[in-house]
Formats: C-alpha cells, structure tokens, sequence
C-alpha cells in the first residue's frame, strides 16, 4: 500500500468536537427516549445515567488508546495492536455492521421529520446520496457542514426546552412516575438502548489519521464532546418527562415535537422537526466518514477487500470505502425497521468497546491517562448491557458476528493453502 496517497491531518479540536457532537445529539435526542421510556417508564433517568458511565468509560478508554495509535480505524487497529488479529477484526465488524445499520436508521429519521409516509424511503435513499457526495469531496466539506448542522440542532432544542419548561406545565410527579414493565431489567434495557445515542465519539478516534496533533487533540475532542452530549440528553430528558411522563413519552412516535404541543405551543412544532431533520443528517453525515476510515483500515490489513482500502488522490478520503457504505445504506433503507435498527445498533457497538476497554487496560504506564478500574468498569458495563438488549437485536447480532468470524476463517483456510500451493 506504499504508493496509495495518505489522509491528511486537517482538522483541529472544535473540528473533532464537533464531529463528535453531531453524531452524538443526531444518532438518539429525536428517536431513542420512546423506546428506552417503554422499557425502564419513570426509571428512564436512571438508565439514562447507566449509559453515560458506560460511556465515559469507554470514551477514556478510546482517548488513551487514540493518542497512542493515531491512525484510522479506530479500535480495530487498537484491538489489533494490543490483542491480537482476531479481537481487532471483531471489534471493526463489529463497528461496522453496528454502524452501518445506524446510518439506514438515521436516514429513516431524516425522512420521517422531512417529508410525509409515501415518500419518506425514496427521500432516505437521497440523502444517503447526497451526503456520501459530501465525504466524497473531503473531511474539511465534513467538518462545515457538522457546524451548520449542530447549530440548527441546538436551537430546536433549545425551543423544545424553553417552549416545555416555560408555555407548559412541568409535573415534577412524572419525573418517577412508575417503575417500567420489567424493573431492574427494564432500566438496564433503557440504557444499552440510550447507550446507541452517546456513541458517537467513536468517530473522532476512527478519523485519527485526519486530525492535527492527535495526541492531544483526540483525547481532548472525545471527552468534551462526550461532556456536551450528556448535559443536552439529561436536560432534554428531564423536560420530556416533566410534560409528557414515562408513559406518554413510551407511545410517542415524535417525542420531542409533542412536548411542545403538550406546551401548547403548536407553532414550535415545525422548528422541532426541522431540528429532527438536521440532527438526523449531521449523524448520518458522520457516521458514513466513521465507517468509511474503519472500512479502510480492515481493507488495509486484509480483513475485508483490499481495493477498499483506495484513497482518492485529490480529495484524499477512503473513496472506494466510502461508495460501498453508501449503496449498502441505500439498500437497507429501503427494507429495514427504525426501531430495530437501535437495538442492533448498540449490539454491535457495545461488543467494539468490550474490545477497546480491554485493549487499554494492556497498555504500559507511559500511555496511560486514566486509571485501569476504569476499564474495567467498562469492559463489565458493555457485557452487562449487552446481556440486556431486546433479545432480537441479541438474535439478529450473534448471527451477522457468526457470518463475519466464518468470512475472515475463510479467507485465513484459503489463503494458507494459495500459499501451500505456490
């Protein structure tokens, strides 16, 4: 791979910040509060909480292992690194299935605030298109458009939240009210299910190779964006509650856009979808360069096609890797479940953090910024919400990760014998 070009190192801390951010208030804030609030009812906060620890730990375990191995790919190259071929392979098939899903996810959301039933798979696909031509032209045109995108997201949240607390009538009673369908079980559900929403600083480590001085950078840029998240998903949640209560809140379909009709505030409804709309686009936007420098750097070592591991000459992104993530997108929108997407979603990606917490917890003293109990902590709180997802998703995961173990020893058997033969 010696005369492919290289990425570029073009982007600064608010650069990857923001990257960041767009993923993580895009991928849940509009979709994921009903279902987890089905599951857990008035113990959504404290699901809520779960999901976040789960992710700080992860996210410290990303930072460490970032600003160590500075290169895409994210944690299949740091699985790679510290454990062996086989746990990098499962954590990058991992990343990839899990958030190739979120993209058709996203893509549906879009649609869903944009445009009315008839036309919104036919829309999805569009914009799928549309923002793979964005990546296409390079990660610089990627980190613009997140700015513009993370701007109208936070005004619509800002409207939902002050139209709620102020036009509406707050119940602090609903903050609790009720225990959920399946208790400890069901708040445990709610947040491997809110844990889908906090994942996205998983790109600013998986766009490593892109990033200014990325020893400081990336560990810095993944925790405050992480930080940010988490203050904007517990205020939104609270205010949700306050005015809709758990059991409202379960059956909405567009959650967001009824609190401020339960605020009566009607006239807000269009900004909240416009912000639904934008939030789902910064995710997908995102989330295809995620996949694309994942894709690129397994293409790289083997484990999935080598001429996906191209990188344009002029525009310097993952071009080949990026076209093929688009296509399969495109394909899924047009036969996939929102709701299920969620699930499988956070499968696949609590398995790739099970890996990255375990390779951080190898690393020497001299690479470490935070304490190994935190690994720890992570590594059990993925199993954890892992064992505790719908049991479709769990269904539907083990067998794509059975179909990726049986394709990478495939490849291994044949290319022993081409070897043996020549």
């Amino acid at each position: 791979m010696t005369g492919e070009p290289a990425l570029v190192r073009r982007l600064g801390t608010s650069d990857a910040v923001v990257i960041g951010l767009g993923s993580m208030i895009g991928a849940g804030v509009f979709s994921v509060f009903a279902p987890a609030a089905a599951a857990a009812g008035g113990g959504l906060l404290v699901g809520l909480v779960i999901a976040a620890v789960v992710a700080y730990c992860n996210a410290t375990a990303s930072a460490q292992l970032a600003a160590q191995y500075p290169t895409s790919g994210g944690t299949y190259v740091y699985g790679r690194e510290r454990l062996g071929a086989w746990p990098g392979f499962l954590a990058g098939w991992g990343f990839v299935i899990g958030k190739t899903a979120s993209c058709a996810a996203m893509a549906l959301t879009f649609a869903a605030y944009a445009v009315p039933p008839t036309w919104q798979r036919p829309v999805a696909v569009a914009a799928v298109l549309a923002l793979a031509a964005v990546n296409y032209r390079g990660v610089t045109r990627t980190s613009r458009l997140t700015r513009v995108v993370v701007a109208v997201v936070l005004l619509a949240l800002t409207v939902v939240v002050a139209t709620g607390l102020v036009c509406g009538h707050p119940d602090p009673g609903l903050l609790v009210g009720g225990s959920g369908p399946a208790g400890t079980y069901g708040v445990l559900q709610s947040a491997g299910l809110l844990f889908f929403a906090f994942a996205g600083y998983a790109r600013i480590a998986t766009m490593g190779e892109e990033v200014r001085d990325p020893e400081q950078t990336i560990p810095r840029a993944i925790v405050l964006a992480l930080g940010v998240a988490v203050a904007i998903y517990a205020v939104v949640a609270v205010t949700a509650l306050l005015i809709l209560g758990p059991h409202r809140l379960a059956g909405s379909s567009a959650p967001l856009v009824d609190v401020v009709a339960g605020a009566g505030a009607g006239w807000a409804g269009s900004i909240v979808a416009a912000g639904g709309a934008a939030a789902a686009l910064g995710a997908l936007l995102a989330l295809i360069a995620g996949i694309g420098r994942t894709t690129l750097a397994m293409a790289r070592e083997g484990d999935l096609p080598r001429w996906l591991a191209a990188v344009h000459p002029k525009f310097r992104v993952p071009h080949r890797a990026e076209v093929v993530v688009a296509v399969v997108v495109s394909v899924l929108v047009l036969t996939i479940d929102l709701r299920g997407a969620i699930g499988f979603s956070s499968f696949g990606v609590l398995l790739y953090y099970l890996v990255a917490n375990i390779a951080a917890f190898t690393q020497a003293p001299s690479h470490r910024r935070f304490p190994r109990w935190l690994q720890v902590l992570g590594a059990l709180g993925c199993l954890l919400l892992v064992a505790t997802l719908p049991w479709q998703a769990v269904a539907v995961g083990t067998g794509v990760f059975v179909l990726g173990v049986a394709y990478r020893g495939l490849r291994l058997i044949t290319a022993r014998r081409r070897a043996a033969t020549e």
